[in-house]
C-alpha cells in the first residue's frame, strides 16, 4: 500500500479542482460526456467554494505530488435542542471519491480517518452516509453500520 500523499483539510480556494473531480466521479456513474444540458463545472465550483467558506460545509483532500486525488465532504446537520441530552450535531458524509489510478492505496482510508477524527473532537454525535455499492465495503470496514432507528421517506416516487 503506497502513503505517498498527504490529508489536509480542503480551502475555498480548492473549489474548482473539486468541482473538476465531483464531476469525473459523477461520469464514472454514467456511460460517456454529460449532455450539453448538464449543468456547467463552474455551478459546482461557486457552490462548493460558498459551503467552504460558510462553514457549514466541510471537506478534506488527500493528495499526491502536489496535486488533489480524492476528496470526501461533510454536512453539519444541527439538532433541536433538548433538555434532558445534548444536541450535539449529525453529520452527512457524502461525494467521497478518489481518482481510480489512486484507488487501493491508502487514500480513501486516511480521508475517512481525518474526517472521523474531526468529527469526534468536534463533539458530533453520528455519522450518516448514503454508500455506492462499489463503496459499501470501505464504509463497513471504516466502521459504519446499518442503523436501528432511520426512516427514509423518497419524495421523488
Amino acid at each position: 500500500m503506497t502513503t505517498d500523499f498527504i490529508v489536509r483539510p480542503a480551502r475555498a480556494a480548492d473549489a474548482r479542482v473539486l468541482a473538476e473531480l465531483r464531476w469525473k466521479f459523477k461520469q464514472e456513474d454514467h456511460e460517456g460526456q454529460p449532455p450539453r444540458s448538464a449543468r456547467p463545472l463552474e455551478e459546482a465550483e461557486h457552490w462548493i467554494h460558498d459551503r467552504l467558506i460558510g462553514g457549514h460545509w466541510l471537506a478534506w483532500v488527500a493528495e499526491t505530488g502536489g496535486d488533489v486525488c480524492g476528496h470526501v465532504f461533510l454536512c453539519r446537520v444541527e439538532r433541536m435542542p433538548d433538555p434532558y441530552s445534548d444536541n450535539t450535531p449529525i453529520g452527512y458524509v457524502t461525494n467521497f471519491y478518489i481518482t481510480p489510478s489512486q484507488r487501493n492505496k491508502g487514500a480513501g482510508s486516511a480521508l475517512l480517518e481525518a474526517l472521523k477524527q474531526h468529527c469526534r473532537s468536534t463533539g458530533f454525535d453520528t455519522l450518516i452516509v448514503w454508500p455506492s455499492e462499489r463503496s459499501s465495503p470501505l464504509w463497513r470496514r471504516s466502521g459504519f453500520q446499518l442503523p436501528d432507528e432511520l426512516l427514509e421517506l423518497p419524495l421523488d416516487t
